[in-house]
């Protein structure tokens, strides 16, 4: 399986790595610091540098021999090879900084409606999560951005962070997502914003909330029973 970087340092921007399998779409590599698309995320995009070429990564995903980056031609690429790879830094941060948002505002939505997540995903540009709230209520969303900024302002720092499966149940509200099973694996991430947030999690997030700038709704939408959908960005 491939070594994933990003889960234990999310600003490693590049990297050193062996390819381990080529396939017609692609290379799966040994370790890697691009994030796969999941969990609502989108993809890592960049490079990767080997035998003199320079190979364009166009997205990664989970596959049964670890992370495939996407390159649109594998000529020249053989098992074994030395790559270097460089993320795409700007998209990536942004993500980071929206992921860490998105943590946030729904631990305001748990605390001040019992509200869970029911879907959502993240692009570079802006958000959304579904929310299993009865009906959109501005009222609640303005409350709840507003203490979403305020724990932003406070420079809290991010933790990450390794535990048995059995130690992190007994944590409270540890899985917020509406209709998810616990992860099936014997050592789960966990990501903690002390005071505000604590969840099993494995994608990237910033160091300290004050790094998110400021969190900005956009709009909300009702897309059905238990399903109101709030978009939001970061700035700047």
């Amino acid at each position: 399986m491939t070594e994933l970087i990003y889960q234990r340092d999310a600003y490693v921007r590049e990297f050193d790595a062996k390819v381990v399998r080529v396939l017609p779409e692609g290379v799966v590599l040994d370790r890697t610091a691009f994030m796969p698309r999941s969990g609502g995320l989108e993809g890592d995009t960049g490079v990767l540098l080997a035998g003199g070429r320079e190979y364009r990564v166009s997205g990664a995903r989970f596959v049964e021999e670890g992370v495939l980056h996407f390159v649109d031609d594998v000529s020249g690429l053989k098992e074994g090879m030395d790559v270097h790879g460089i993320i795409d830094w700007e998209p990536r941060y942004r993500q980071m900084r929206l992921h860490t948002a998105a943590h946030i505002l729904s631990a305001m939505f748990y605390r001040k409606a019992g509200a869970l997540i029911t879907g959502g995903h993240i692009t570079p540009e802006k958000a959304y999560d579904d929310y299993s709230l009865e009906s959109i209520d501005r009222a609640l969303i303005e409350d709840v951005f507003r203490a979403a900024n305020d724990v932003v302002r406070q420079g809290i720092d991010v933790k990450v962070y390794f535990l048995p499966r059995e130690e992190a149940l007994k944590i409270p509200e540890i899985v917020k997502l509406a209709g998810r099973r616990p992860p099936d694996v014997p050592v789960w991430r966990i990501v903690e914003i002390p005071g505000v947030d604590i969840q099993a999690d494995g994608g990237v997030h910033v160091a300290n909330t004050r790094e998110i700038g400021e969190i900005v709704f956009l709009e909300a939408k009702n897309k059905g029973k238990g399903r109101k959908r709030v978009y939001f960005t970061v700035r700047p």
